[in-house]
């Protein structure tokens, strides 16, 4: 993409409502724009990430053997009612009323709608196990909504659910999401730790939620130090293998870790004292087992093998898409701007010419955006009239992780500048190795 026709519109001045560096950052970026308190317009910066976002998080599902579909954002209330849910979750619930007189309510999660889905076509044993899944709006409507799109009304969420004949392959089912979400955030270039949680108005015996740890979350964390040297790396996981994926849930959650709902001072205690660390923690996920709480209430039975009609065991796991964009440039920023990791960035590497107008400039410009793109890569040329300074600090802003910088001297010498935006560290290679250099960065990804 050439700047010059892209549609970036960045901020010299922070804006006052902006209280925390993903949200200023944001706004100055010329990502979102505020619509309402609470609820943004995604401009095409931001949206290009929600949309890596979400393709990272519909691929590590498919790969988890879990099936896509898509529910509405309007529900009917009467299906609440049924689980008893309705006048029980609270003010965040924005119930509406139809030009019929049918009350409805804008979803904030889907138990009910995927349960009634699931009593309608699905009656036997031999069906399950079933995992459904969808990325969709939804709306929550809260009393302050604050620190832009981190705790917003309206955000984009993954939410999946799984259904099973026993507890035994629910929990089955369980792991198997935090194993898929564990690899999920690792390709964003994150860390989530896995800690015990409260199951809240969804509900659950088991849950964990996932916390990326940042200044400003909005829980406090108790946890062994030790959990943070654990990576997921480039194994090879079978989610068909029950004691693979059980195995892998012990090593990430074995260690101490829990929000302040669920602290236990006794047992952080005898966490070695010089790993005891106490932080904030940003949600950026949150797995469920409740069982048959839904399925009961509901009457979603199957038929067992024993031909008697059971209660299917049930889960639900979400995954805030719009949510992780805070909470990834919370993790990855500095006084310049934001700092994208690899797996996530709008575009792979910018361009910056520094004299706009020169024929040799412009023409090795425009010979490395045609070579990067001619790969498959998504480069964002800055080919306007504008004094070099200022294209820097653009640069520095949006955040890409790399960048070359093409002037007249350089080109002399036969040379660009690759400079590593999280490090600051440059070096001067032949337009040819710069490409290379790129395309070899972005070839695992």
């Amino acid at each position: 993409m050439r700047l010059s026709r892209y549609f970036l519109p960045v901020l010299k001045e922070t804006p006052s409502e902006a209280q925390i560096a993903s949200h200023r950052l944001m706004l100055r970026a010329g990502m979102i724009k505020q619509s309402s308190a609470g609820i943004y317009s995604w401009l095409p910066l931001g949206f290009k990430v929600l949309r890596k976002l979400e393709n990272i998080v519909h691929e590590e599902q498919v790969r988890a053997g879990h099936v896509p579909m898509l529910m509405p954002t309007l529900q009917s209330a009467d299906l609440w009612r049924e689980s008893g849910r309705y006048d029980d979750y609270g003010q965040e619930m924005l119930r509406i009323t139809d030009r019929h007189d049918r009350d409805m309510l804008y979803g904030p999660t889907n138990e009910e709608l995927i349960t009634d889905i699931f009593r309608s076509h699905v009656g036997s044993y031999k069906d399950l196990p079933l995992t459904l899944y969808h990325i969709q709006w939804k709306f929550r409507d809260e009393v302050r909504p604050r620190f832009g799109v981190m705790r917003g009304r309206e955000f984009f969420m993954k939410d999946g659910y799984n259904f099973d004949l026993t507890k035994e392959d629910a929990l089955h089912a369980y792991n198997r999401h935090l194993v898929s979400y564990l690899r999920t955030y690792e390709r964003m270039g994150l860390q989530a730790i896995p800690m015990r949680a409260d199951g809240g108005p969804i509900g659950g015996d088991y849950t964990h939620e996932f916390l990326v740890l940042a200044d400003t979350g909005e829980s406090e964390v108790f946890y062994d130090s030790a959990v943070t040297d654990l990576s997921f790396g480039d194994r090879e996981i079978d989610y068909d293998d029950h004691a693979q994926c059980q195995s892998i849930l012990e090593e990430f959650t074995s260690k101490y870790a829990r929000t302040d709902e669920t602290h236990d001072e006794a047992k952080f205690s005898e966490v070695p004292e010089d790993r005891r660390r106490v932080a904030r923690g940003i949600e950026v996920g949150q797995i469920f087992y409740f069982g048959t709480k839904y399925s009961e209430a509901m009457n979603a039975m199957v038929q067992g093998p024993d031909g008697k009609k059971v209660p299917v065991h049930m889960g639900s796991h979400g995954i805030g898409v719009s949510r992780l964009i805070g909470a990834i440039i919370e993790a990855s920023h500095d006084d310049k701007g934001i700092i994208w990791p690899e797996g996530v960035t709008p575009f792979h590497c910018g361009i910056v010419n520094l004299k706009q107008g020169d024929e040799e400039a412009d023409a090795a410009c425009d010979a490395l955006y045609k070579s990067l793109t001619a790969l498959g890569l998504d480069p964002l040329y800055d080919d306007r009239k504008e004094r070099a300074g200022g294209k820097f600090a653009t640069m520095d802003l949006i955040g890409l992780p790399w960048r070359i910088t093409v002037g007249p001297r350089g080109l002399k010498n036969g040379v660009v500048e690759l400079t590593s935006r999280r490090t600051g560290e440059s070096e001067e290679l032949s337009p040819e190795e710069a490409v290379k250099r790129i395309a070899e960065i972005y070839a695992g990804l």
